[in-house]
């Protein structure tokens, strides 16, 4: 009898026979995210979607890409893997809504040492949940085994999404005028920002364990840290179907409110924030008195509690705000493209 050997490039670090067995079982479930206008052809090059939008005279694609930064340090450590794939479609859709733009279909980017099954399913099924929740068709994507790259169970995960919008209802933020009302709408925790910091702080500096009591609260400091990703789809759509006028919008992500909101601000305006308005999470609390953080660093560094803003006009603000469950966390004056916290 001839003795089984392993193949040579399995030996390597990449088994190739492993990544089909997988991406065989993968077509039952990116189908449970089929949208109109996909066209499935499994086993092709690339995923298709028919680019015909009876609703819409002059569509506009928006497309943009990101990934779940050291988040990912916490999924390797507890096995929240599900729920950090999640996180980023949320992101993504996010990202693209900030011009008004519907979700349309999503690719994901996954690199890793070995190939884990129960770690790729769980990461697909994080994916396919979240997409299946904002109406995105998961359409493809590409997995890749590098072993001399990445440590052993640890792996890289980004994504990009394609999303439309009709050219005349682009919001990019050339509406906003002064007096504008900000309204703020909160965050679920750190999001994907600002992690290497808050792990630094808690897991290094503070010696907590992932299982210990965040001080001051009653969860613990995996738990605080893993909340998931807020998505505003159904912000955006409440406003939209309410008719308030929706100047402007911002995903507060790497950069704080301090980076973001002038990123849609005109020439000739500035953004003033009134930081007492809301009341900061006890996680970020805690992180940014245990770094010894000024108010500009904070600000720039975590989302503050804040993960989407709206600028409508002042006198709609009221309304908006109640119906995102948000609040008036600003307003809109002369300046020149700058963030003024008071």
């Amino acid at each position: 009898m001839m003795k089984k050997t392993t193949k040579a490039y399995a030996a390597a670090g990449v088994d190739v026979d492993l990544g089909n067995r997988l991406k065989a079982t993968l077509p039952r479930l990116l189908r449970s995210t089929q949208i109109p206008g996909v066209l499935w052809l499994p086993g092709g090059y690339g995923g298709l979607f028919s680019a015909r939008f009876s609703a819409i005279r002059d569509p506009v694609l928006v497309a943009s890409m990101d990934g779940v930064g050291t988040k990912l340090k916490l999924a390797f450590a507890t096995g929240a893997h599900a729920s950090v794939a999640a996180d980023l479609v949320y992101h993504c859709v996010n990202d693209i809504l900030t011009f008004g733009a519907k979700p349309l279909f999503f690719l994901d980017y996954m690199a890793t040492a070995r190939l884990e099954p129960t770690v790729f399913t769980q990461v697909i099924r994080g994916l396919v949940r979240a997409c299946r929740a904002t109406g995105c068709a998961l359409l493809g994507g590409e997995t890749a085994q590098m072993s001399d790259l990445y440590q052993p169970g640890e792996y890289d995960l980004a994504g990009t999404i394609v999303g439309v919008v009709e050219h005349r209802q682009m919001i990019t933020g050339k509406a906003i005028r002064k007096g504008d009302a900000i309204i703020g709408v909160a965050s679920t925790g750190l999001h994907t920002n600002g992690y290497t910091l808050a792990r630094k702080i808690l897991l290094e500096q503070e010696k907590l364990a992932l299982n210990d009591r965040l001080p001051g609260t009653t969860t613990t400091v995996a738990r605080a840290l893993l909340r998931p990703h807020r998505c505003y789809l159904q912000q955006f759509a409440v406003l939209k179907s309410s008719r308030i006028a929706i100047h402007g919008m911002a995903h507060i992500t790497g950069g704080g409110l301090l980076d973001n909101l002038p990123r849609v601000l005109p020439q000739g305006m500035d953004a003033r924030i009134d930081t007492g308005s809301w009341k900061v999470p006890p996680l970020l609390r805690f992180l940014v008195q245990r770094a010894g953080l000024g108010q500009q660093e904070a600000y720039q560094t975590f989302n503050m509690g804040i993960g989407y803003v709206f600028f409508v006009p002042m006198q709609q603000a009221p309304k908006a705000a109640q119906l995102v469950g948000g609040r008036i966390i600003g307003e809109v004056v002369a300046g020149s493209r700058r963030v003024r916290l008071q």
